[in-house]
């Protein structure tokens, strides 16, 4: 499945929609908490699109399938 181009707003949606909530905010850079999975993902807040890269590693982060992080949007 090919990983598409999102903005960060569309990520953060995605990821409090799997159970992740904001934690905190340092610099252009949030931090979300998943209290049931203990889980830690930060997330780039810049204007530009999230590079593929960055995004491969947050859903990593997340302990999420690409598919079901897809089927969240």
């Amino acid at each position: 499945m090919k990983l598409p181009t999102l903005k960060a707003k569309e990520v953060l949606k995605i990821l409090q929609k799997a159970g992740f909530c904001i934690d905190h905010q340092s610099g252009s850079h949030i931090t979300l908490l998943n209290t049931a999975t203990n889980k830690r993902v930060i997330v780039p807040f810049h204007s530009k699109d999230i590079r593929k890269g960055t995004l491969h590693s947050i859903i990593k982060s997340s302990g999420l399938s690409l598919e079901k992080f897809l089927n969240l949007r």
